[in-house]
């Protein structure tokens, strides 16, 4: 309940977004300014800190990642605001197949039937749901933030995994402070540190960078000794659905029936391909014993 609660929670984030009139790398920079600030107090009233920051390797590569999550976030947030939620979040929700394709030549792992099936239903599912968005009067630049979104989502989470030996609430407060300090700098040198808030802003912001954002990933990362790594990445689907779901009950969005399809491929395929192979790696004893009972799975949005 609380993997499924945390899924929830980000997939409501382009809900809140769309209550909020700044612009998008302010939401982004106070989102987590709150939800940093609320991960580090957790660590400190656990008594956990300095014990837990990581060291060496391990520090750049978390540090890398909250760089390439605050940027995805940014891009994200700017396609909530010109082609829409549900659409955003079906192109961000790419990364993990673009990990995947990725995954021999970083990681050194073999690349299967199943992810080559996988990766084409996705790219099919893809050009359906942008093409679509382009003919019906759609921004070009929208469509390329959430592109970008994806890929720099697929940044965090291939510099997330070289840092697996990190407790994962840990490399999460330290990804949140990376990405306030990274879109604090990239404000500062826009000259858009100026900004106002408007009072009634308050309460979507605040729910963004604590509930959301602090909660989601404590939530999140806590649910993990529960539950199985197949369940952690077949539940992960539920954020884009619902993202989907929640922009078309609350925000009155629509998709053609075409960016219906796509979207059926886009998260049919990623769940195919994912959930085909760790049912190939569950199938082989050797290598279940030799593994740890739990991966540590990729971030969510």
């Amino acid at each position: 309940m609380k993997l499924i609660a945390s899924l929830i929670l980000f997939g409501s984030n382009g809900i809140i977004a769309a209550h909020i009139t700044l612009p998008s790398d302010a939401i982004v920079l106070l989102r987590t300014l709150i939800g940093s600030a609320l991960m580090v107090c957790v660590l400190i009233a656990a008594r956990r800190l300095p014990a837990c920051l990581p060291k060496g390797a391990d520090l750049v590569y978390l540090a890398a990642s909250g760089v390439a999550m605050g940027a995805s976030w940014i891009f994200l947030y700017e396609a909530y605001r010109l082609v829409g939620v549900g659409i955003s979040s079906l192109s961000y929700y790419c990364a993990p197949i673009m990990v995947m394709i990725l995954s021999p030549f970083l990681f050194k792992e073999r690349l299967t039937f199943s992810n080559v099936v996988g990766f084409c239903t996705v790219l099919v599912g893809a050009v359906l749901v942008n093409a679509q968005t382009l003919d019906g009067g759609g921004s070009a630049w929208g469509m390329f933030c959430g592109w970008m979104s994806a890929i720099m989502h697929a940044a965090m989470v291939i510099f997330s995994k070289k840092a697996d030996r990190v407790d994962g609430v840990a490399s999460s407060a330290l990804q949140l402070v990376t990405s306030f300090f990274l879109v604090l700098l990239f404000m500062a040198w826009k000259g858009d540190l100026g900004f106002r808030i408007a009072p009634d802003e308050w309460g979507w912001i605040l729910t963004l960078g604590l509930i959301n954002t602090g909660l989601g990933c404590y939530l999140y990362f806590s649910s993990f000794g529960g539950v199985s790594a197949q369940t952690v990445a077949v539940l992960g689907y539920l954020e884009p659905l619902s993202a989907v779901i929640l922009a078309a009950a609350l925000l009155h969005e629509s998709l053609a029936p075409i960016q219906v399809v796509g979207g059926a491929l886009i998260l049919g395929g990623a769940l195919f391909s994912e959930s085909f192979a760790r049912a190939r790696l569950k199938s082989r004893p050797s290598i279940t014993r030799a593994a740890p009972a739990l991966r540590k799975p990729p971030r969510q949005g």
